[in-house]
C-alpha cells in the first residue's frame, strides 16, 4: 500500500508555511501605515508603474479581480491611489497613485531592511531562494497555460 509522506516532508506545506511566516513578520511592520500585507503588494506594483490598469495591475501582483478589487477600492479610500477611466477605453480602469500615495513609498522604505534583520540567511542564499520560488511560479503558470491550451 502506498503512503503519503508525512507532513514535515511535503514541498507544499514547507512552502505554505514559510510563505505564512514571512507573511507574519510583515504585519507589525505594516501595522504602522495602515497597510496589510496584500495591500502592500499593490503599492509596490504601482511604485514600480504607475497609472496601469487594472488587468496589468493584477498581472504583476498575480491577484485575481476578485482579490484585487477589493484591494484596490480599499486603498482608494485611504486616498492612495484613484482609478480612473482610460482615455482610449472607458470600461478599462487605470490606476493611479495619489501625491499621498507616491508619498507613503518613502514612509515605509524601512520595512524591507527591518523585516531583512529578522531573517537569518545570508543575502546569497536568499537570492537563491527567490530564484528558486519564481522558477516554481513560472513552471506552474507555464503547466497552467498549457492545461488551458495557450
Amino acid at each position: 500500500m502506498n503512503k503519503t509522506l508525512p507532513l514535515e516532508q511535503q514541498l507544499c506545506f514547507a512552502l505554505y508555511s514559510a510563505s505564512n511566516a514571512v507573511v507574519r513578520l510583515y504585519r507589525p511592520l505594516l501595522q504602522p501605515f495602515d497597510l496589510t500585507y496584500p495591500q502592500y503588494v499593490v503599492m509596490l506594483a504601482l511604485w514600480q508603474q504607475d497609472n496601469i490598469s487594472l488587468g496589468e495591475l493584477g498581472s504583476k501582483t498575480l491577484f485575481d479581480s476578485g482579490t484585487l478589487t477589493p484591494l484596490v477600492k480599499k486603498l482608494e479610500q485611504k486616498g492612495w491611489l484613484k482609478r480612473m477611466p482610460s482615455s482610449v477605453d472607458e470600461r478599462v480602469k487605470h490606476v493611479v497613485l495619489t501625491s499621498s500615495g507616491k508619498a507613503l513609498e518613502t514612509a515605509v522604505a524601512g520595512v524591507m531592511p527591518a523585516l531583512r534583520c529578522q531573517i537569518s540567511l545570508t543575502d546569497e542564499r536568499l537570492i537563491q531562494l527567490r530564484a528558486l520560488a519564481r522558477q516554481v511560479q513560472s513552471d506552474i503558470q507555464q503547466l497552467e497555460r498549457c492545461s488551458a491550451g495557450e
